[in-house]
C-alpha cells in the first residue's frame, strides 16, 4: 500500500463519521505550533517575523494536550518554529500518540540525530552493536557518539522512539546549494540527509516537506525527490509557497530582495506542478489526487481552510495557518465566530485579496479528501490511490547530484569565503563591509 493500512484506516474512518453526523465543519490535522522560537531564519518564512515579539513564550504540555483533544483531529502535524527545541518535545509526543493521534513532526533536521542518539541511549544493550557499527561506518555518529550511547541514557526522561504512529518531517527545499540558500546557512541539506539515513536504519518511518518558490527548479525538486525515495524515505509534502506579509518586508529590508521575484502567482503555481501528477505515480506524495489536479490546473477546488486548523502560544489562529485576522480562546468558539464565506477562491475570484494567488496545501488540500468541490470519479481516485501499490525506490536515487553547494565548493558563502582567503594569502585583511557586500549578493 502506498501509505500504512492503519493511518489511512483511522483518517477514512474520521471522515465518513462526520459526514454520517452531517457535521459541517471538523479538524483533519491541527498545526501545533507549541513556540515560535528556530535556529534558522529560512527566507520566506512568516512565523519567525509575524511572531518576533513573542519568540521565547510556548505553550505549557497540558495546553498542547488539550488542544488536540478539543479539535479531535486524527493527525497532529507538530510545527513552530523548530519543534525539537520545546523542552517537553518527547513528554508531548508520546501524549499525543497515548490519545491515537498520528504525529508529524516539522523539523529542519538539525536536531534529530541528536534525539535519536538518545533514543540508542535508552535502549542500548550488547545486542545494539551491530547497529553501533553500522552507523559508525556510515559517518552518522562518532567515536565519542557511540561510546556515550554505551553508557546508557542517565535519566527518566521518555525518547522520541520509533513508531508506525509518528513521523520525522523533514524541511527540505530543493538539492544542497538551493536549500541551504533558502535556510540562510550552510551545511543543512548535509545534515538533513545524514539524519534521515540515521532515522531509516533505525526504523523510523520519514518524510520531506518542501515548498516551491518563484526560483525553484522543478527539475532539483525531481531529482531530489529520486533522491530521497533511494534513502528508502516514507513519502514526500509538496506545496507552493504563500506570500506572507511579515516575510516580504523582511526579504526587503533585511535582504534588499524584491519579494515579487520570490512568491508564485496562481498561473506560475500551474507551470511549477505541471508535472505533479506524474510525481505522484513516481513517489509517494503525500496529499490526495484531486489536489494534484488542482495545482496542475485542470480544476478548481474551495478552499477549507477549517479542516486544518493552527493552534499557538496566543490561541486558534483564524483564519488559516496563513494569514491572521484573530486569535480565539477555544476552537468551536473560532469555528462559529469566523465568517469562512470571506475567504478562498471561488470561480477564480478572490473573496478576500491576500488569498488571490494561494494554493497551499493547508488550504486545498482537505478539499479533495473532503469533497467540497467534488466531481464524479474523486472518491474513486483518492482511494485508488491511498489503497494502491506504494512506488518502488527510484532506481540509481544515489548517484543523483544532489551536493551541488557548499560540500563541492559552490555554496552561496563561497564568493565571501574566497575574498576572505585572498585577502589572507596577500597577507592583508578583507573588511567587513566588503564581506557583508558579497554575502547579499549571494542570498
Amino acid at each position: 500500500m502506498r501509505f500504512p493500512l492503519a493511518l489511512s484506516a483511522k483518517i477514512a474512518g474520521h471522515i465518513i463519521k462526520h459526514k454520517i453526523k452531517r457535521t459541517p465543519k471538523f479538524a483533519m490535522v491541527l498545526q501545533l505550533e507549541p513556540l515560535h522560537t528556530c535556529n534558522l531564519t529560512c527566507t520566506g518564512c512568516g512565523r519567525i517575523r509575524e511572531y518576533s515579539t513573542s519568540l521565547k513564550d510556548m505553550m505549557t504540555l497540558d495546553d498542547c494536550l488539550g488542544s488536540a483533544s478539543e479539535c479531535d483531529a486524527p493527525m497532529v502535524s507538530i510545527c513552530g518554529g523548530e519543534p525539537l527545541i520545546y523542552p517537553k518535545i518527547e513528554e508531548l509526543i508520546d501524549g499525543l500518540r497515548d490519545q491515537g493521534r498520528i504525529v508529524y513532526v516539522c523539523t529542519n533536521g538539525m536536531f534529530m540525530r541528536k534525539k535519536m542518539k538518545d533514543y540508542l541511549a535508552s535502549i542500548y544493550s550488547p545486542e545494539q552493536e551491530s547497529t553501533l557499527e553500522e552507523l559508525l561506518e556510515k559517518e552518522l555518529i562518532s567515536v565519542k557518539d557511540a561510546a556515550k550511547i554505551r553508557k546508557g541514557k542517565k535519566d527518566d526522561r521518555p525518547v522520541i522512539a520509533p513508531s508506525k504512529w509518528m513521523y520525522w518531517n523533514v524541511h527540505v527545499d530543493g538539492t544542497e546549494y538551493v536549500h541551504d540558500l533558502i535556510v540562510e546557512r550552510e551545511g543543512v541539506f548535509k545534515e538533513c540527509d545524514l539524519a534521515i539515513k540515521m532515522a531509516k536504519i533505525l526504523g523510523y518511518q520519514v518524510a520531506t516537506n518542501t515548498t516551491v518558490y518563484k526560483e525553484t527548479d522543478v527539475a532539483e525538486i525531481e531529482k531530489m525527490f529520486k533522491y530521497f525515495s533511494a534513502q528508502g524515505v516514507d513519502g514526500h509534502t509538496i506545496s507552493p509557497g504563500y506570500d506572507y506579509d511579515a516575510a516580504k518586508k523582511d526579504m526587503v529590508k533585511r535582504l534588499g530582495k524584491d519579494p515579487g521575484k520570490f512568491f508564485l502567482t496562481r498561473d506560475m503555481t500551474r507551470e511549477k506542478f505541471a508535472d505533479i501528477e506524474k510525481w505522484g505515480e513516481l513517489f509517494t506524495i503525500f496529499g490526495t489526487p484531486v489536489y494534484q489536479e488542482f495545482l496542475s490546473g485542470k480544476r478548481e477546488l474551495t478552499c477549507t481552510a477549517w479542516a486544518i486548523p493552527t493552534r499557538n502560544i496566543r490561541g486558534w489562529k483564524a483564519p488559516c495557518y496563513l494569514m491572521t485576522d484573530g486569535h480565539y480562546d477555544g476552537y468551536h468558539e473560532m469555528l462559529e465566530k469566523v465568517n469562512w464565506e470571506s475567504y478562498g477562491v471561488v470561480d477564480g475570484v478572490a473573496r478576500d485579496p491576500r488569498c488571490e494567488n494561494c494554493m497551499v496545501h493547508c488550504g486545498y488540500d482537505p478539499s479533495g479528501a473532503l469533497g467540497t468541490s467534488y466531481q464524479p470519479g474523486d472518491n474513486w481516485k483518492n482511494f485508488k490511490y491511498n489503497f494502491g501499490a506504494k512506488p518502488k525506490p527510484f532506481p540509481d536515487g544515489e548517484k543523483m547530484d544532489v551536493f551541488n553547494g557548499c560540500t563541492v565548493g559552490k555554496g552561496h558563502l563561497a564568493e565571501a569565503k574566497a575574498a576572505i582567503q585572498k585577502a589572507d594569502d596577500q597577507g592583508g585583511c578583507c573588511s567587513s563591509e566588503e564581506v557583508s557586500k558579497t554575502e547579499a549578493a549571494s542570498m
